[in-house]
């Protein structure tokens, strides 16, 4: 039987959600849209598996916080009552048939990617529901992402005119522009236009910061910042080597 894995991001799904109720302490609301929602994403791909990933609660930031200090900290907590009701929205999801990976450390992003990849290359199909466009680094043929909200597919077309760059050079697309909305720096003065002009006439970061004949107004912004910006492109990077402890058997989907 051929494998198709459906990933749910689940805070970029539910956080998205309860922002657009009338009233935040609705939880009842939240869950309902929710529900709509998973209902119609298993409805058009048909999965054989499915799984809900979420990130994990502490205030911990985790390794990448090690690497860059900044890192991820000015983002907003959760709400209180998200927070209080997310009890309440897994046991939704399991009522639906959707099981719950819950990390208690790893970051969601590096859980989906150790999982998606692990699949992936074992000939599975596999659908990431998110908006994150960093799980855009992982695209190959049985690996595609899913924006539910804009109903689009993040594919290496739309990688190609969003940054102008290769999937597979996001990672150092953003260790020279930084993400701002993580946090990270990135190089000073180098926006997105010369991120990706340099990289596509040096390919990656390695390779741009052993060039001699990168131009002068250039390489004056470059100057003694390759440290800088390897870090921010390991902080970019996802891990795909997490521990899961569970196997695809348990992610199996049934409908109710």
């Amino acid at each position: 039987m051929s494998i198709h894995l459906v990933i749910i991001d689940a805070m970029n799904l539910i956080r998205r959600v309860h922002a657009a109720q009338p009233d935040p302490e609705d939880i009842a609301s939240t869950i309902q849209v929710c529900n709509r929602a998973l209902t119609k994403i298993i409805r058009s791909s048909e999965p054989t598996h499915i799984v809900a990933v979420f990130d994990h609660t502490e205030q911990d930031r985790g390794w990448r916080a090690g690497l860059v200090p900044e890192y991820k900290q000015g983002r907003k907590p959760m709400p209180e009552a998200l927070q209080a009701g997310l009890d309440k929205i897994q046991d939704a999801l399991w009522d639906m048939g959707i099981d719950s990976l819950l990390s208690s450390g790893d970051e969601a992003d590096d859980m989906i990617a150790t999982l998606a990849v692990k699949v992936a290359s074992h000939d599975g199909q596999v659908t990431i529901v998110s908006t994150d466009k960093g799980y855009c680094q992982l695209l190959q043929p049985t690996l595609r992402i899913r924006d539910y909200f804009q109903q689009r597919w993040l594919d290496s077309p739309f990688i190609e005119k969003e940054f102008a760059v290769q999937p597979q050079q996001l990672t150092d697309y953003w260790g020279l522009t930084g993400i701002s909305s993580s946090g990270v720096s990135g190089v000073p003065g180098i926006g997105p236009k010369t991120a990706s002009t340099l990289l596509q006439r040096y390919g990656n970061l390695e390779q741009l910061y052993a060039a001699e004949d990168v131009e002068p107004k250039w390489q004056k912004k470059l100057d003694g910042t390759k440290e800088l910006a390897l870090r921010c492109k390991q902080v970019a990077t996802l891990k795909t080597d997490i521990t899961l402890g569970f196997n695809l058997q348990d992610i199996r989907y049934t409908a109710p």
